[in-house]
């Protein structure tokens, strides 16, 4: 597997869901090595009320289990997310399941057995449905999330204001050094001046969000991102 993809891997949560023991024991072993932290359910009860506890960024499912199958799990959880990763796997090609789990918003329906080929692809396509949902790597298991303005390391969450958010996003996006006319421009408006003190305590508050050394200062121009 791509090192790069195991690196954006390490970033996100798991939730596994098989009622086989031997392919959940198999699985797991590889897909442990991958994620930040995986959950492991042997049926869709046991799954929900893990999802219920933990919010994994995805999950991944097998369809047919005892008393509840894995497109209702999905369906229950979809009532309240819309937003959660989904990779559905089956022993079965049956149309009638795979044109109901098209409308569960899937990132990829694997058919049994699950090689590695086919698992891989599967997580490409997963981090690649971040592509265009404004989620940026800072560094290794660090994650940026635009839209819900936080930063994600290893270890914790951090919020963002605003004005970091700003910030941020035009780090990334321009890949340059961002001038301190630029900042006051585009993060600092009318009603609210960049002073040299509020210019110090933004960037010391937002250093402690970022990865060590993230942030680097170019004296007397502005600062760039060194990720």
């Amino acid at each position: 597997m791509d090192k790069t993809l195991i690196s954006k891997l390490s970033s996100f949560s798991l939730l596994y869901v098989e009622d086989e023991e031997g392919i959940r024991n198999n699985i797991n072993e590889i897909l442990k090595h991958l994620f930040k932290k995986i959950f492991v359910a042997k049926n869709a009860k046991e799954a929900f009320n893990m999802y219920e506890s933990n919010k994994p960024d995805l999950i991944i499912t097998d369809i047919r289990m005892p008393n509840e199958t894995g497109i209702e799990l999905i369906k229950k959880i979809r009532k309240r997310d819309s937003k959660v990763r989904v990779i559905i796997t089956s022993a079965f090609t049956d149309l009638d399941y795979m044109l109901e789990a098209t409308e569960l918003h899937l990132v990829k329906y694997i058919v049994k057995p699950i090689t590695e080929a086919k698992l891989t692809e599967a997580l490409e396509a997963f981090v690649k449905s971040y592509d265009s949902a404004r989620v940026y790597t800072l560094a290794e298991a660090w994650l940026f999330d635009e839209s819900k303005s936080i930063i994600q390391s290893p270890d914790e969450e951090f919020k963002l204001t605003k004005k970091e958010n700003q910030f941020l996003k035009l780090l990334i996006q321009k890949n340059r050094i961002i001038t301190y006319e630029e900042m006051e421009n585009i993060i600092w408006n009318e009603d609210n001046i960049m002073t040299p003190n509020a210019m110090r305590l933004f960037i010391k508050n937002f250093r402690k969000k970022l990865p060590d050394n993230a942030l680097k200062n170019v004296q007397g121009t502005g600062y760039r991102l060194v990720l």
